[in-house]
């Protein structure tokens, strides 16, 4: 009975270590073993994933296949399509697109002067030296016919017109067949308009059903952008929004960590690399159910795009798809009637709360005055009148302040060995004479958040980008060529400084005279209408406090 025992008890053993080991193949994506293989087919319909979108041997080549050699006797195969760059020119783009692959390789804005030469436009997508940007589609999929076509195949372009003269539009359009699939692209391109159709159309032309996907893809180095500096950082990297969860910003550091969380699923929203002023983004079809990916291709260069099913096309069958890409400035007005959200891309930071209602405010200001300097020198008048009052109570406080200097000296005097007592005598004229100390602070602090807004905005608005004010100052958003402002800062300042009460601290009196010579050297960093905000609003507070000072000394 107790062999019985040991025997049932081994035959247990046995077969739970069995099942085991089949939960185990099974969870790892093994045949189980309690069921046949699959035929080859089934196993080749599997649908896509992100990590399959291929990937070139180089950052930014296309591979071309190779024609393989025929026997004399036996005719020759038709030759493969030769790769060539076809060059689109609108009224605002010019665009480079290779037929290996389909991949924009190159987008110049015609109406965006490039930031170092401005004898040169703006370059978004482009491969050269380190810097790759590239803007790649295709379809992931095998039939029994092989790879479906993808950004390294190489496509036959249809002739047709490439420069746009007069008309409303043009399109470009390529065909690729492989695997039994027939892909024609086709991108339209519109007057003055930064959007770009393109449309996938997928024929199956072999004998048995397939499952494709399409993808859509940007991929860019992780370098850090030439004019990049501590004074003036801006962002670069991949962007994307989904209703469900809003904008997501990353980073090229998160990708090659393997620490980008960005929503994976969506049937809405886009993805997009952002740069300083400029965006491109993937708008795929709107409620059509995709994954999202980021992804590190070779070392320093990253993607993120997005996987769409198309379904199952039957033998004779054809899919379409549209797809927009928008490659262009951030301006605000325009992304926001392109695809919810778009707008974001123009980021304020932490501000937005309070840089969003400044911009409105300029943007309504420069519609009457027509330039973004006095749009600035407006905005800071705006400001001045709604912080009056409390920078009037600011000034009065300091006025008494500069009354009441003599008896705080001779407190400091008195007391010069006893810092309790000089501390406890100084509180007690500040009451007996109704002092707020902090009253002059006051104004600053709360014109704080507006100064950091301020800068935001500057940083970020594309419509400021390349505008003048007067004479030298050709770029509002770039530092004064000639130090001119910084200079009016300084001079501002120290006449402010003479103003204010005189510290009683010998220290303190020196520190409050170097202050201005500190933040003008900064200054000399700083966006040029930063710059002008300051020195109009100093120049407006030196005759308020002024006025307020004069008005108080002769009421005394």
């Amino acid at each position: 009975m107790d062999i019985n025992k040991r025997t049932v008890l081994w035959i247990v053993f046995a077969i739970s270590l069995i099942v085991l080991w089949n939960n185990w193949m099974v969870a790892n994506g093994k045949q189980s073993l309690f069921s046949p293989a699959p035929p080859a087919k089934v196993a080749q319909q599997q649908p896509a994933k992100p990590s399959d979108v291929p990937t070139a041997a180089q950052p930014g080549s296309t591979a071309v296949p190779a024609t393989p050699g025929a026997p004399a006797a036996v005719p020759a195969a038709p030759a493969a399509p030769v790769s060539q760059i076809v060059t689109i020119t609108t009224d605002v783009v010019k665009v480079n697109i290779d037929s290996a692959g389909g991949v924009i390789k190159r987008l110049e804005l015609l109406q965006y002067p490039d930031h170092f030469d401005k004898t040169k436009n703006q370059v978004l997508f482009d491969v050269g030296g380190n810097n790759v940007y590239l803007g790649q589609t295709g379809l992931i999929g095998t039939s029994a016919a092989g790879v479906l076509p993808n950004h390294n195949t190489v496509y036959t372009v249809r002739p047709g017109v490439r420069t746009l003269n007069g008309g409303n539009q043009i399109q470009l359009v390529m065909d690729a067949e492989q695997g039994g699939v027939r892909l024609t692209k086709t991108f339209t391109f519109r007057k003055g308009d930064y959007v770009i159709g393109i449309r996938h159309d997928v024929t199956n032309v072999g004998a048995a059903p397939v499952q494709p996907s399409l993808y859509l893809q940007l991929q860019h180095d992780g370098n850090k952008p030439a004019n990049d500096s501590w004074f003036m950082s801006s962002y670069t990297g991949p962007t994307l929004y989904t209703e469900a969860d809003k904008y997501q910003k990353l980073t090229f550091e998160e990708i090659e960590k393997n620490k980008a969380e960005h929503s994976t699923k969506a049937d809405n929203g886009w993805v997009a690399i952002s740069q300083h002023f400029f965006v491109s983004a993937f708008i795929p079809a709107d409620k059509v159910q995709r994954d999202i990916y980021t992804k590190k291709i070779a070392a320093n260069l990253y993607a993120i795009g997005t996987v769409q099913p198309l379904g199952t096309v039957a033998p004779g069958a054809t899919v379409s798809t549209d797809t927009r890409l928008y490659s262009g400035p951030q301006d605000e007005k325009t992304l926001e009637k392109i695809a919810p959200g778009l707008e974001l891309v123009k980021d304020y930071g932490m501000l937005t709360v309070i840089a969003k209602p400044i911009f409105w405010v300029m943007d309504q200001l420069h519609s009457l005055l027509g330039n973004w300097g006095w749009t600035i020198v407006a905005l800071t008048i705006l400001i001045k009148l709604l912080f009056f009052p409390l920078s009037a109570a600011g000034y009065r406080s300091m006025a008494k302040m500069r009354v009441v200097t003599p008896k705080m000296q001779a407190i400091r005097e008195r007391y010069k060995n006893d810092p309790m007592k000089m501390q406890q005598a100084t509180m007690e004229l500040y009451k007996a004479e109704k002092i707020n100390p902090l009253g002059g602070c006051l104004p600053i602090l709360v014109q704080m958040p507006v100064f950091f807004a301020l800068y935001w905005v500057l940083q970020a608005s594309v419509e400021m980008r390349g505008a003048p004010w007067v004479g030298w100052i050709t770029d509002l958003t770039q530092p004064d060529p000639y130090f001119i402002l910084p200079i009016l800062y300084a001079v501002s300042m120290y006449i402010t400084t003479k103003l204010n009460p005189q510290p009683t601290d010998p220290v303190q009196a020196k520190m409050m005279l170097f202050m201005p010579l500190a933040f003008s050297v900064i200054f000399f960093f700083f966006p040029s209408g930063l710059v002008l905000y300051w020195v109009v609003n100093n120049i407006l507070s030196i005759a308020q406090q002024w006025v307020i000072t004069k008005k108080f000394e002769t009421a005394k």
